[in-house]
């Protein structure tokens, strides 16, 4: 069983950064990001496999949002710039043992507690 906790949600402006980072207990293959809001199903937000070498996002995130990982670190990371106002939600780690990504909540097989990201307009 691998444990997945995130860190490095907050309250900010809108334009500013943040960056999520997920600490796993053991070692990951493909990790993804959602977010949820309340009365909404969790969407997919970016996903990464295990080498790194391939990367996909949510249209609305494209060229604001960059994930990344560190194999030795067992932790994946999620730097959100430019953030706006409906980005704002729970957003949760996930790691599945395949070694590549899925972009449905079904893909995966952890799933970490949640972190609230809030943007202020």
């Amino acid at each position: 069983q691998v444990q997945l906790v995130e860190s490095g949600g907050g309250l900010v402006q809108s334009g500013d950064s943040l960056r999520l980072s997920c600490a796993a207990s053991g070692r990951t293959y493909g990790m993804g990001w959602f977010r949820q809001v309340p009365g909404k199903d969790r969407e997919f937000v970016a996903g990464i496999n295990y080498s790194g070498t391939s990367t996909n996002y949510m249209n609305s995130v494209k060229g604001r949002f960059t994930i990344s990982r560190d194999n030795a670190k067992n932790t994946a990371y999620l730097q959100m710039n430019s953030l706006k106002p409906e980005d704002t939600a729970v957003y949760y780690c996930a790691a599945r043992r395949g070694t590549t990504f899925g972009t449905e909540t079904t893909t995966y097989d952890y799933w970490g507690q949640g972190t609230q990201v809030t943007v202020s307009s």
